[in-house]
C-alpha cells in the first residue's frame, strides 16, 4: 500500500473517532472541539483527493466560522454538562439493528469496490480548484454574482436592523 492509502486510513480513523467522541461527550464545548477535529480530518481527506479549494473552504467555513459560532452560542447560553438517561426502547430495538445493517452494507460496498476503477482518481476529480474556478466564473457567473448581491443586501439589512435609533 502506498503512503496515500496509509494517510487516508489514518485520517478516516481520526474522523470516525472524533465523531464518536462528539456523540459520547457530556460537555457541549468538548463536543464542539471534537467536531472541529472531524472537520479538519475531512479537509485532509479532501487534500488527498487533490481538492485544495474544498479543503480550504472546509477549514475556513466549517472549522473556522461555524464552529466559532457554535462555541460562542454555547458560552452565551452557559450550557453545562448534560444529564444521561437510559437508552430508549426505540433506539434499542430500531437504531442498533439499523446501525448494524448499515455497517455491514458499508463493509460490503468497500469490499466490492476496493481494487477497481470505481475509486476516485485525483486527476479526474471535479472538485479541483481549476475546475471549480472555470465553472464558477464561466457557466455559473450570473448565479454567483446574484448570490453575492443577495448576501450584500442581507448584510446591509442586518446592520440597519442592529442600529440603535437616535
Amino acid at each position: 500500500m502506498s503512503a496515500e492509502h496509509w494517510l487516508f486510513f489514518f485520517f478516516a480513523g481520526v474522523a470516525v473517532l472524533g465523531a464518536l467522541n462528539l456523540i459520547l461527550q457530556r460537555h457541549p464545548i468538548h463536543s464542539a472541539l471534537s467536531l472541529i477535529l472531524v472537520m479538519a480530518s475531512l479537509a485532509v481527506l479532501y487534500l488527498l483527493l487533490g481538492a485544495e479549494f474544498i479543503a480550504a473552504i472546509q477549514i475556513i467555513v466549517y472549522a473556522g466560522a461555524i464552529m466559532v459560532l457554535f462555541v460562542f452560542v454555547i458560552m452565551v447560553l452557559n450550557a453545562g454538562e448534560e444529564e444521561r438517561t437510559s437508552l430508549s426502547r426505540v433506539a434499542k430495538f430500531v437504531g442498533l439493528p439499523l446501525a448494524a445493517v448499515f455497517l455491514v452494507e458499508v463493509c460490503y460496498v468497500l469490499y466490492r469496490a476496493w481494487p477497481s476503477e470505481q475509486m476516485v482518481v485525483p486527476e479526474r476529480f471535479l472538485g479541483r480548484t481549476e475546475a471549480i474556478g472555470k465553472a464558477l466564473y464561466g457557466e455559473f457567473l450570473l448565479p454567483f454574482e446574484l448570490t453575492a448581491i443577495l448576501i450584500l443586501i442581507a448584510l446591509v439589512g442586518a446592520v440597519v436592523l442592529a442600529q440603535k435609533e437616535p
